[in-house]
């Protein structure tokens, strides 16, 4: 297809949709072989339009059809044999011997489904092939087997088979990392006193090994909580906050803290708020406190209010409590948004068959207070395909992601008037589908789905996993605090930029949600996974470029962007990417939640007089203020309308020819526009320019 897949319409003519792929590619199942009703629409579009009309009957259906034809047999091999370089049948040598899986289309009622894999066990077997395991779900039909290349080719030419495949790799790394002890773990670095502190807003922090001498205070909010971590999740989120990624650094052999810690214990020991505060009031004492008593300025929530799921419309106390916060204090507050189990029961099997769709469903809208907008908001991407060695050679258990696809976990924005959320992605784990026990299981479960951390009760074991946004959310605090390492009076406003701005959203995650469109790519991924080296450095081929700075409400700014010859001349590919945040102030109760707006263009080729006319107030005398030709106005993407909803806006412009001809100098025009908040005298703000250059340098 070249157009929109249109489902609907394909059942419609009694034509089944069996699979949709990148590529925009389907696989349709006819249940009777004529296919009339499908035949019918082609004849009258090909017969043209009817006089008096525009266009042929069904031309926005058929128009769509790029071309047609049958299933060949490379249609057939999987992913990760392509990945292996097999592209069609004179891959397999015919007397090598292969471990596969063999999946099935799902062509209707069980009965059937079981009948037909029978008939290619029963043949498989009749070639001298050796069956392993079998598994027959509500949709999914598959069964394990060890064939020669031989017999892989005829399997490659039976229409009723969807895919044969690779079993997937087992992560053995997690399981090793799971069993180490203190006398076999590598050793600590030390911390400077002056380090960037992480406040931890949560069920409390634990005196585990490798925090103990890196904790600067604790608290209980209120008092009588403590500040022991009795439920174990506020360990976990602080050791990914001070860690980053444990499980790479333990492959390496090495354990690099990269932040200090503080904490507010807001949970009891079950996990629930406690009954006698209001959340918005705990929140502003914990963070105020750890703020002042000892300096943090980055603090992460991973907490969320389950029986709030935004619906597009107001956000609630607890958001606007921490807008306020960012706001008041210059602090940097991330928040992750929240999980959602996708499937249970007799839909169990969707997880794997429905998945990336289910994400979009209005019950997976992310919960309160991730629609805070002076935050960052925290999504999750999947760190693989999650099974370990125990359940490989269950044929039944299945990955559900591959590595830096959307966790199936992961609530979606977008946020308060269709602002950009989540802000960003980070590394989350995923969730495996696992028949025998007819749930699906994340790394709290099998520690291979999971993402690894510390454990609170650490003199039972010292590591944990864990599948969640909460375990996303820290991975950015911890870049966050590498920034801040860097750059100590840093601006809460430049570090949001800083990260958003070396955010991407990463390949697979393209592909796998290209088929939903750009806006729910957007609605789930954000605007990308963050990439600390691309916030905190600059290198030979890309320069970032910041300033901080405020403006009276209703004034504007013009920075100049020097642009250099190498970069003007058309070798290759060049971008220019713009990052602006600000921390408005807001109203919960007002459907225009900001109540100051701010926005961006990016002008090239003319004077900076002609700028300054064109967009300074003007007197009634002045007469018409000047235009700006088209020309001179960069193609920013996204564009104004999608990215001017947020308090952190990012857009690229990108160039494949030389533009020698618009000069050593580009202009960046910031405006600051009033709102509601007549009580502000100015605004502030951060913003970013990357120039990136693909060629080398």
């Amino acid at each position: 297809m070249t157009g929109a897949l249109l489902e609907e319409d394909w059942e419609r003519l009694g034509l089944t949709v069996l699979s949709s792929d990148a590529d925009r590619t389907l696989v349709l199942f006819a249940s009777n072989e004529d296919m009339q009703d499908f035949r019918a629409r082609l004849d009258a579009y090909q017969r043209g339009a009817p006089p008096g009309q525009k266009h042929a009957p069904y031309n926005n259906f058929v128009a769509g059809i790029e071309s047609i034809g049958s299933v060949e047999p490379r249609d057939r091999i999987g992913s990760r044999f392509q990945e292996e370089g097999f592209a069609d049948l004179n891959d397999f040598v015919p007397q090598t011997s292969y471990l596969v899986d063999i999946e099935l289309w799902d062509l209707g009622e069980r009965r059937l489904r079981e009948r037909k894999i029978e008939e290619v066990i029963r043949y498989v077997e009749a070639r001298a092939g050796e069956v392993l395991d079998r598994y027959i779900g509500p949709s999914i039909s598959m069964f394990r087997a060890r064939l020669t290349g031989e017999l892989i080719r005829t399997l490659l030419t039976i229409e009723e088979v969807a895919t044969i495949d690779l079993p997937p790799a087992p992560d053995v790394t997690t399981a090793e990392a799971l069993d180490l002890t203190l006398a076999d773990a590598p050793a600590l670095n030390a911390l400077a006193e002056d380090a960037p502190l992480i406040g931890i807003i949560d069920s409390g922090v634990n005196d585990h090994p490798f925090l103990a001498d890196i904790v600067a205070g604790a608290i209980g909010v209120p008092a009588d909580l403590g500040t022991a971590d009795v439920w174990g999740h506020g360990t976990r989120v602080a050791g990914v906050a001070v860690f980053g990624d444990l499980r790479a650094q333990l492959a390496v052999g090495a354990l690099q803290r990269g932040a200090r810690i503080c904490a507010a214990k807001v949970v009891n020991d079950r996990g629930d708020f406690d009954d006698r505060r209001l959340v918005p009031s705990q929140m502003r004492e914990a963070i105020t406190t750890l703020n002042l008593r000892f300096g943090c300025r980055i603090f992460v929530v991973a907490l969320a209010d389950r029986r709030r799921v935004f619906d597009g419309g107001k956000v609630g106390t607890w958001a606007a409590t921490l807008d306020e916060l960012a706001r008041e204090l210059d602090v940097v507050i991330i928040v992750s948004s929240g999980n959602r189990s996708p499937r249970g029961g007799n839909r169990l099997e969707q997880a794997v068959t429905e998945y990336p769709r289910y994400l979009l469903e209005d019950a997976n809208r992310f919960f309160e207070p991730a629609g805070a907008l002076n935050v960052i908001t925290v999504g999750a991407l999947a760190h693989g395909e999650g099974l370990d060695p125990d359940r490989a050679e269950d044929v039944g258990v299945r990955p559900i992601t591959l590595l830096h696809e959307p966790a199936p976990f992961s609530r979606i924005g977008p946020g308060p008037g269709g602002a950009t959320k989540p802000d960003v992605v980070e590394i989350g784990g995923t969730l495996i589908f696992d028949p025998i026990v007819a749930r699906l299981r994340g790394g709290e479960d099998v520690g291979s789905a999971g993402v690894l951390t510390l454990y609170h009760s650490y003199l039972d074991r010292l590591f944990t996993a864990g599948s969640g946004t909460s375990y996303a959310a820290p991975r950015v605090a911890f870049s966050a605090a590498q920034i801040l390492t860097r750059f100590p009076h840093a601006s809460a406003n430049l570090v949001r930029a800083l990260i958003v701005g070396s955010a991407e959203i990463p390949q697979p995650a393209q592909e796998r949600l290209q088929l939903l469109g750009v806006d729910a790519t957007r609605a789930i991924c954000g605007h990308g996974l963050v990439d600390l080296e691309r916030a905190a450095f600059s290198d030979d081929a890309r320069v970032t470029l910041y300033a901080e700075d405020e403006l009276a409400l209703d004034h504007f700014a013009v920075y100049r962007i020097p642009i250099p010859e190498a970069f003007q001349a058309g070798n290759g590919e060049r971008c220019i990417r713009v990052t602006l945040a600000f921390d408005p102030p807001v109203r919960h109760t007002r459907t225009d939640y900001a109540g100051v707006g701010m926005s961006f263009r990016l002008i090239r080729g003319c004077q900076p007089d002609l700028i300054f006319e064109h967009y300074r107030k003007r007197e009634q005398d002045d007469g018409p203020f000047p235009e700006l030709a088209g020309r001179y106005n960069c193609n920013l993407v996204p564009g104004p309308q999608a990215r001017e909803k947020g308090t952190v806006q990012s857009a690229t412009v990108t160039f494949k020819r030389g533009i020698e001809d618009y000069g050593d100098s580009y202009y960046l025009v910031v405006r600051c526009e009033s709102g509601w908040a007549t009580h502000v005298d100015r605004q502030q703000f951060a913003v970013v320019i990357e120039l990136l250059q693909k060629a080398e340098v």
